[in-house]
């Protein structure tokens, strides 16, 4: 079967799942992992025979695709601030948002470059795939960076990522709730401080489930995602405790947050003592990140 005729079977097959723009990328990514094809290959080689085995591959991601598991979960990988992640299904995919979190991260710590000899302690809360503390590992090379998960799962792929990008982070499985202080975090159990803490905790109220789509509902780990409706600030009432103990002295709280709860978190940060309380909107005009100050 030449390219071209397989791309036609391949949108038939999706076309009443998908729009076609999306299949459109679903190709181009299943077609640049087998065959080694951009866009323009496809474009300059219409009558490319695909062998045997590439067919039986594609056909094997389709199936998947078709079921509406996610295209990262399929080729097992993933773009975030312009690196490559490992992800799978015990992970969460992650979003552009969250690039927007780590820009401001990095925008808030350029000042301290220009000291003579700068030193920052960073700390991200519910790591998954580690894109976080990695992203920032790869763009300051003054930092000590942690973070934490509850997942043993997950650390494994966050691990790997760390590895795959030739940085150094400390990962700790940790069921953040059950936390009364980081000092375990410490070799000697001594008080330990940080300059940053940054967190994408779990958000998504169970009422919220029905405008989730089906790709993620039905793939990605209920536990890093969602909270119960009586209570969706739970992991945020907790960070921002541990945070009260163990922020340094001017040190700055990250947080990625719900979009329709932005008001409620900084109230709750503004009654537990913290200033400069900053909320942002992301690229789609959504309240989703939060930056605030111990003082």
């Amino acid at each position: 079967m030449t390219i071209k005729e397989y791309k036609k079977d391949f949108f038939q097959a999706l076309e009443n799942d998908f729009p076609t723009t999306e299949i459109d990328t679903f190709f181009s990514f299943l077609i640049e992992e087998y065959l080694n094809f951009k866009r323009i290959d496809v474009v300059l080689n219409p009558d490319f025979l695909i062998d045997k085995t590439t067919h039986n591959q594609l056909n094997i991601a389709l199936e998947k695709l078709k079921n509406h598991e996610p295209i990262q979960y399929i080729l097992g990988k993933t773009e975030f601030f312009g690196l490559p992640f490992l992800v799978n299904k015990n992970t969460l995919i992650p979003r552009p948002e969250t690039e927007e979190l780590v820009a401001w991260i990095l925008d808030e710590i350029t000042i301290l470059e220009k000291k003579e000899t700068p030193k920052l302690t960073i700390l991200d809360i519910g790591t998954g795939t580690g894109c976080i503390p990695i992203s920032l590992a790869k763009n300051i090379d003054f930092a000590t960076i942690s973070a934490i998960d509850i997942s043993a799962k997950a650390l494994e792929v966050a691990l790997k990522n760390a590895e795959l990008h030739k940085v150094y982070i400390s990962f700790f499985e940790m069921d953040i709730l059950k936390t009364s202080n980081l000092n375990l975090l410490s070799k000697d159990k001594t008080p330990i401080n940080f300059d940053i803490i940054v967190s994408n905790p779990p958000y998504v109220r169970e009422l919220e489930k029905a405008e989730m789509q089906k790709n993620v509902l039905e793939n990605e780990p209920h536990q890093a995602l969602f909270v119960s409706d009586e209570n969706p600030l739970i992991f945020y009432t907790k960070i921002a405790d541990l945070a009260m103990q163990h922020l340094s002295e001017n040190g700055l709280l990250f947080f990625e947050i719900n979009q329709y709860l932005g008001n409620q978190t900084v109230e709750m940060l503004s009654n537990k003592g913290f200033k400069n309380i900053e909320l942002r909107k992301d690229i789609f005009g959504n309240d989703r990140m939060i930056k605030a100050a111990i003082q």
